[in-house]
């Protein structure tokens, strides 16, 4: 596991999903902590993967 920069953090939290990232101002105690666990979760997944080292040369196909 490689050490994160703020920018790959901060890419890595707006991926996570939507709810938890709202909900970690739900005023239900047991949300909050529903939330922070699923961010936990989305940052370690995001971490462990490796990273794919995309060349610029490379032409995207469509699916």
């Amino acid at each position: 596991m490689k050490t994160p920069d703020s920018s790959s953090l901060a890419q890595i939290l707006l991926l996570a999903p939507g709810w938890a990232r709202i909900g970690l101002t739900a005023p239900n105690q047991r949300l909050r902590e529903q939330a922070a666990a699923e961010l936990a979760e989305s940052i370690i997944d995001a971490l462990a993967r490796p990273q794919a080292i995309l060349d610029d040369r490379q032409m995207p196909l469509p699916l």
